[in-house]
C-alpha cells in the first residue's frame, strides 16, 4: 500500500479507501463468522438502545486470526499519521509504533476488552452517528471493511463518515 498517498487522502478528506485488502472469499469467510457465537463477547440490537436498526457483535479474545492480522498490520502506519496530526495540533499524546505496545498501554489503563466489532444490516437498517469510547486511551483513526458486494448483495445504502472539527471562537484571531 502506498501509505504516503493514503496519508495525503486522510489529510485532505479525513478518510481514504484501501481497496483489495480482503478478497471476496476472505470477506465471505469473515461475514460467515457472524453466526459463530463463540467468537463474540457481546451482541447489541441497535433499536433497543436507540442506536438505529440492525445489530452488531463485539469480538472476544482471542480475535480471529484475520481480524488480528489486519489490526496489527494497519496500526503502525495509522499510528504514524495520528502522531503527525497530534504534533501539528500541539497535542502531547503519542502512540507507540507497534500495536502490541498500544494494547499494553490500554490494558494498563483498565481497558481490557477487545473493541473490533461486526455489524449486520437488513433492508432499511441504519446506524446513528455516534462514538464508542471505553476509557482514557482513544485511538483517533478507525478502519471499516465492507464485507458485502453492493453489486451482488444489496442495492442502495451509503456509508457516511463524519468528524467534528474544532470551530474558531468569535474572539480567536484569524
Amino acid at each position: 500500500m502506498n501509505w504516503s498517498e493514503i496519508a495525503a487522502r486522510l489529510d485532505a478528506d479525513g478518510c481514504a479507501v484501501l481497496p483489495d485488502l480482503l478478497s471476496a472469499a476472505e470477506c465471505a469467510a469473515v461475514r460467515d463468522d457472524y453466526a459463530n457465537e463463540a467468537l463474540f463477547r457481546k451482541r447489541i440490537v441497535m433499536e433497543r438502545h436507540g442506536y438505529g436498526r440492525g445489530e452488531y457483535q463485539y469480538f472476544e479474545y482471542p480475535l480471529p486470526a484475520r481480524v488480528a492480522a489486519l489490526r496489527s498490520a494497519l496500526y503502525p502506519p495509522l499510528a504514524d499519521i495520528a502522531n503527525r496530526w497530534n504534533e501539528a495540533m500541539h497535542v502531547e499524546t503519542r502512540y507507540p509504533n507497534e500495536h502490541a505496545a498500544y494494547l499494553e498501554q490500554c490494558h494498563a489503563a483498565g481497558q481490557t476488552r477487545p473493541t473490533p466489532l461486526m455489524l449486520k444490516y437488513g433492508a432499511g437498517d441504519y446506524n446513528c452517528l455516534h462514538q464508542d469510547l471505553y476509557g482514557e486511551e482513544i485511538f483517533p483513526l478507525q478502519a471499516t471493511f465492507l464485507l458485502a458486494d453492493p453489486e451482488r448483495d444489496f442495492r442502495g445504502g451509503e456509508l457516511c463518515l463524519t468528524t467534528s472539527r474544532p470551530r474558531l471562537s468569535r474572539t480567536s484571531p484569524v
